[in-house]
């Protein structure tokens, strides 16, 4: 049986993956709206049948989390591309693991964590976004071309 506060839960759980998710897809990532939507809500969804398969049953409510933790893991390894020229993917896997929190926090009941969180990932994503082209052009201007000023 679905609580109001599952369902609370539930519709909180996409209304922040869909936050997070279109900041994503705004930025043409591979893991965008859709993707983080649904993640958040699949943790929602199982830290929810954690939370009443376990009343009355001590520790049993942190098996399923482990797992989801765990299993959202393998997930933002796959997102993680190494190549020549560098890793690339490593924001993307992040915020795939941090919406699974979120959502998790969302089934919890930890309603306040997860907004906070929610608008914390969104704000690092756009504001640390705007700052990171001209900081890396800053670095590349800094950088020493050869060895002989490394050591200087």
């Amino acid at each position: 049986m679905v609580w109001p506060e599952d369902l609370f839960g539930i519709i909180l759980a996409v209304v922040f993956g869909a936050a997070i998710g279109l900041e994503r897809e705004i930025r043409g990532k591979a893991a965008g709206l859709r993707t983080n939507v649904l993640i958040c809500l699949g943790a929602a969804v199982f830290t929810i049948i954690s939370r009443h398969m376990a009343s009355g049953q001590e520790g049993s409510t942190t098996r399923i989390a482990a797992q989801v933790v765990t299993g959202v893991g393998f997930l933002g390894a796959g997102a993680i591309i190494r190549d020549r020229a560098g890793v690339y993917g490593l924001t993307t896997a992040a915020t795939i693991w941090l919406v699974a929190s979120i959502g998790m926090a969302c089934g919890a009941g930890f309603h306040l964590l997860a907004a906070i969180s929610a608008l914390t990932a969104v704000l690092v994503l756009i504001g640390l976004g705007q700052i990171e082209k001209p900081l890396s052009r800053y670095v590349k201007k800094r950088k020493p071309k050869n060895s002989f000023e490394e050591r200087e």
